[in-house]
């Protein structure tokens, strides 16, 4: 089974137009006003308008007023929620949307406990642990901590170019999720990266 590709953090049009092209799977919008990758409905609205087919829109947020969710759902075609904070499985499910959850990985982290009690989630989605940084680390992870669960696995945290095939190799996730891995600057992405990347995941 081919591992499929979202790329967060896109802040721009030609961003989310470049990372179609060279076949990502899916966009993530990060809706976390602290975020230097934060954008606005009216910035996602501009961002998703007239995309092509078969590319999901994923909204990320962080412990966010159910209203501003709402809001996100209201104003734009959304096809899953993203959810990196502390939220629980009761908050999650209340918006009737499909919705990955991320975990920050930890050596006390029981993801066979977790997957049980996001029964309902899509996924999940597993990042870098960083003391008040709810994502967006750029720091790759210990892999080994990775148990086998019932449930498909996003891989995240600090992947890159160079990272990548091994991580897959290792992990065998079925999704791998970059953001500062194939940036110019934060928000900003990069094509030659982005190809890059894409490339090495196919030979992962």
């Amino acid at each position: 089974m081919r591992t499929r590709v979202k790329i967060c953090g896109i802040t721009r049009r030609q961003d989310a137009e470049i990372a179609i092209e060279m076949g990502t799977d899916a966009i993530g919008l990060v809706f976390y006003s602290p975020s230097p990758r934060a954008v606005t409905i009216a910035q996602a609205q501009d961002i998703v308008k007239g995309l092509p087919p078969f590319v999901s829109i994923v909204a990320l947020f962080v412990d966010a007023e159910p209203e501003l969710v709402r809001s996100c759902l209201s104003a734009l075609t959304i096809d899953l929620l993203q959810f990196h904070g502390d939220e629980s499985p009761e908050y999650c499910e209340q918006f009737d949307k499909p919705y990955l959850k991320a975990i920050r990985m930890r050596d006390d982290v029981d993801m066979i406990q977790i997957a049980d009690r996001y029964a309902s989630a899509s996924a999940i989605l597993l990042d870098s642990y960083q003391a008040g940084t709810p994502g967006g680390t750029g720091e790759v992870f210990d892999w080994s901590l990775i148990n086998d669960i019932d449930k498909p696995v996003i891989l995240a945290g600090g992947l890159t170019v160079d990272n990548v095939a091994m991580a897959i190799e290792q992990v065998r996730p079925y999704a791998v999720d970059v953001s500062g891995g194939v940036e110019l600057s934060k928000g900003i992405k990069d094509k030659r990266k982005i190809s890059a990347f894409m490339q090495e995941v196919v030979n992962g």
